[in-house]
């Protein structure tokens, strides 16, 4: 929500009634809450929420007793207010208590962060932030317990920090809620709002966020209000539901928006009582699992009005769920004015819910009553009884789904059809579905579902090589190979730079030893060649040209940095500079080192991709426990001014690490010393794609510093970022259009050097390579007449010039999976955009195939008539995405 204005969405909404209509179920006469009366007002003293900030991640500030002693000391029927004061607008405590009578009040533009010390919510048995037999180890944060007429107001934001590191732990609390999944146990992880045998409690217009479990748990609670709330948490965290109503009465929900990781809203009874009594109102749900009863129900579920709903995005839409092992019986539910888009399954009516569940409570589910229920899109329509002795009885009532829907009913009494969409004239509901009201308007941080996360499992990634849109299935698991098990192995060659050389086996140079490799490969290219390289700093280029036989190249030091190639050379250098430093060790090379050596020399400027201190085009290279280094600056630092005039030294291009072309590259505790362009993957050509494969190594760099076209995937290793110079970019990929893959990581660590660039958390994940681009389409120029058109090579002289189509579909792909992100990160905006906007260069940041598309055509380009594309891809393709990351 932008500062200091209303929410447009929220405030029409909120405009169209006041009190809710007498039909609703909830017994009370429902209207909008009003905030009760301060008692007394607490000031912020420190902002934790900018990307700067390190006290969210250390909760050096802690306000838990400050507040704690103000509700405590506050009056029945007022509220201890949280405000903003001297720029700093945020609070960080530990569990809260909400006494009777007395509600929390939050003023707009504050944000109350939920600690994340787990030792704060442990109730005793030392298990909260751990994964055991049961998952009730933790307190809720702010919890209360057998009150009358408390709540929580206001316009502000209750953050429950689910996505970042909890302390103590390498992992967010979602993370934990991931693993115990994976590993079949419970997470124990704190809920954010958890109301217990209490009346009237309310929640008035608070935005909730980033819950570590569920955002609103009632328990045994008779009379709850929430008017005008915003959840916001992504679809990939676990056990967020939204609003839970446990064996509760007279509840009314209104007015809100739910965006969440499980059940927007999950009416549940177990055999402490009924729900009953509960109106569902005017809401708009987005990513979920939807407007659910269960899968609780032996308390038994009754009288229930959901009316006036859109869901847009939920895995399920009116869904009822139970088994045998918890089922009772769910009766007088009323759905009504209903519409729905991208929902998977708009009516989900089941009673197996665990196919596995044993037990004797067998789900009764009758007087359910569908009206004016429609979906935009195909989707299933699934009505299960338990068997023909225990059938549903459900009605149905101008209930209609999009053409190439599917239905699944059995042992169901059903009344009604399901008609279609389009002859119904349903799509007007569409007007209805409301953007969510963002709480911070330039938030670009895409999550992917479960499901596309699991598409971007290392074996899935790597399974797929060769020509872009039409590559080819070759199974790779690098995991598995003996590189990655740690195995010894027989060298072939041993280089030692103090023993004595016979230029069979026994070498005083790295390159040496792969010049022999060339020679002894003529005899047998198939066959693997071990070269073993003993500690110690070699001074030298190496390159390994494509003749050579599958190589592997290991360190025996006690870690990585024992054995070190380095060299310095950079983009500005000319051919006659490389060659007075490097020429004599390719006097006596194998003749393909020397064609890659005669590639540079005589260049008036090498470029970028001339400084690699290793160069490899090797199918199959491999390489363990060693350093590769561009030593470039490395004695001086990186930093210069990022205006004009240069004050510092200059900066270049300068890899540590090239991998041209090579498929099947693999690289085990590998360590990449550099600054601009440490490591660059290429393929082949334009158009297709080789495979590398870095796990357990590190990379560090400070701009652009793994680029690159080829599909690599980077596997728990710890990516640093260097912070001599304002601005960097960990990575910038030109991944062609069609290319299934680009980068991903997986559990990886992106930390910084704590410099006070690095601290000020501006720094990028990424911008996508522009390559070769000489002007921009994108954007508008300085220059009197500029323009920039489509065209059949990169072109530019003022004021107008071309784009080629290799540059357009340079797009970049990057996916970062369950890792943790460090400080220097942009929080909000960690997807740059290529270069400032009114520059040559510019191009926006592009998250799939749609964007690529429209800003397409927004610059005057046509995709089917220029391009010759045939149709915008359905669904769009990935380019950026993030699963289950945590921020520190």
């Amino acid at each position: 929500m932008k500062r200091g204005l209303p929410d447009l969405a929220l405030t029409v909404s909120l405009l169209c009634a006041t009190t809710l209509p007498a039909q609703a179920q909830d017994s009370r006469k429902v209207q909008e809450p009003l905030a009760p009366p301060t008692c007394s007002t607490l000031l912020a003293t420190a902002a934790v929420s900018t990307p700067a900030s390190t006290s969210a991640a250390t909760s050096v500030s802690d306000d838990t007793a400050r507040i704690q002693q103000a509700i405590d000391h506050c009056a029945t029927g007022q509220a201890v207010r949280l405000s903003a004061a001297a720029g700093q607008s945020d609070f960080v405590a530990g569990p809260l208590t909400l006494r009777s009578g007395v509600s929390l009040l939050i003023d707009h533009g504050v944000t109350l962060y939920a600690s994340r010390n787990p030792k704060l919510y442990d109730r005793g048995a030392g298990t909260c932030g751990k994964i055991t037999d049961a998952s009730k180890g933790c307190k809720p944060f702010i919890s209360a317990q057998n009150t009358e007429g408390s709540g929580i107001y206001g316009e502000g934001i209750i953050d429950g920090q689910g996505g970042r590191v909890v302390q103590g732990l390498s992992e967010s609390w979602w993370q934990l809620a991931r693993r115990a999944q994976k590993e079949d146990g419970h997470q124990n992880v704190p809920r954010l709002i958890e109301v217990t045998g209490s009346r009237n409690f309310t929640l008035h217009r608070i935005a909730l966020r980033n819950s570590p479990n569920f955002h609103v748990t009632l328990n045994g609670v008779d009379g709850f209000t929430a008017w005008g709330v915003r959840i916001d948490t992504p679809a990939t965290a676990r056990n967020t539901d939204g609003i839970d109503p446990i064996s509760s009465r007279n509840i009314t929900i209104a007015h809100s928006y739910i965006r969440t990781g499980d059940d927007n809203i999950a009416i549940k009874a177990n055999s402490s009582g009924p729900s009953e009594n509960i109106s569902v109102l005017h809401n708009h749900f987005y990513s979920g699992h939807g407007m659910s009863i269960g899968s609780e129900t032996n308390g038994g579920v009754r009288r229930v009005l959901v009316e006036d709903l859109t869901l847009d995005g939920t895995t399920s839409g009116l869904r009822i769920k139970s088994d045998i092992s918890r089922g009772g019986v769910v009766e007088q539910v009323r759905y009504r004015d209903v519409c729905q888009r991208n929902v998977k399954t708009p009516i989900d009516i089941s009673t197996r819910y665990n196919p596995r569940a044993s037990g004797k409570l067998i789900p009764l589910y009758r007087d359910i009553t569908l009206e004016s229920v429609h979906s935009l899109t195909p989707g299933r329509v699934v009505i299960a009884g338990y068997d023909a002795a225990h059938p549903l009885q459900v009605k149905l009532d101008q209930v209609a789904l999009a053409q190439g829907s599917a239905s699944a009913i059995e042992f169901a009494n059903v009344s009604g059809t399901v008609d279609s969409a389009e002859k119904s004239g349903s799509s007007n509901c569409g007007q209805r579905l409301l953007p969510y009201p963002e709480m911070v308007a330039s938030a670009s941080r895409p999550q992917l579902s479960l499901e596309q996360a699991k598409l971007y499992s290392y074996g899935e990634v790597l399974k797929f090589v060769g020509t872009a849109g039409k590559e080819r299935v070759d199974p790779w698991d690098p995991l598995n190979d003996p590189l990655a098990r740690g195995a010894s192995f027989t060298p072939d060659y041993i280089v030692d730079p103090n023993g004595a050389a016979d230029g069979v086996k026994q070498f005083r140079t790295v390159q040496q030893a792969v010049n022999r490799a060339i020679s002894d490969s003529k005899r047998d290219p198939t066959r693997r060649l071990y070269l073993l390289i003993k500690p110690g700093v070699y001074h030298e280029l190496v390159y390994v040209p494509a003749a050579t036989a599958p190589l592997t190249m290991y360190g025996v030091g006690k870690d990585a940095s024992a054995t070190r190639i380095t060299a310095k050379l950079d983009a500005s250098n000319s051919g006659a500079e490389y060659s007075a430093r490097h020429g004599a060790q390719f006097g006596d090379a194998a003749p393909e080192v020397q064609a890659m050596y005669a590639t540079v020399k005589d260049r008036s400027q090498i470029g970028t991709m001339a400084t690699a201190t290793v160069w490899v085009q090797n199918n199959g290279f491999q390489a363990r426990n060693l350093t590769f280094e561009n030593g470039y600056n490395k004695d001086i630092g990186n930093a210069r001014a990022e205006e004009l005039p240069n004050i510092n030294n200059v900066h270049h291009q300068a890899l540590a690490l090239q991998v041209d072309g090579a498929d099947k590259a693999q690289f085990e505790n590998i360590r990449l010393l550099g600054f601009q362009d440490t490591l660059y993957l290429k393929s082949p050509q334009i158009g297709s794609t080789s495979r590398s494969f870095f796990n357990k190594s590190y990379i560090e760099g400070d701009v652009d510093f793994i680029f690159g076209d080829s599909t690599a995937y980077f596997y728990q290793s710890e990516i640093r970022t260097l912070g001599d110079r304002g601005t960097s970019y960990v990575a910038a990929p030109d991944t062609h259009l069609n290319t299934r893959y680009g980068f991903v990581f997986d559990q990886c660590n992106f930390t910084h050097d704590n410099s006070a660039n690095a601290r000020a958390g501006k720094f990028s994940l990424l911008r996508q390579w522009f390559h070769s681009a000489r002007c921009s389409p994108y954007a508008p120029v300085a220059v009197d007449g500029y323009a920039c058109s489509y065209g059949a090579s990169n072109s530019y002289q003022a004021p107008k010039g071309t784009v080629a189509r290799s540059s357009l579909e340079a797009v970049g792909k990057m996916v970062v999976l369950n890792s943790r992100i460090g400080t220097h990160i942009n929080r909000l905006t960690p997807w740059s955009d290529w270069n400032k906007k009114g520059s040559l260069s510019y191009r926006p940041a592009q998250y799939n195939s749609d964007d690529h598309w429209n800003y397409l055509q927004q610059a005057g380009i046509d995709p089917v008539r220029d391009l010759g594309y045939t149709a915008r891809p359905a669904p769009a393709l990935i380019f950026l995405g993030e699963f289950n990351n945590s921020d520190e």
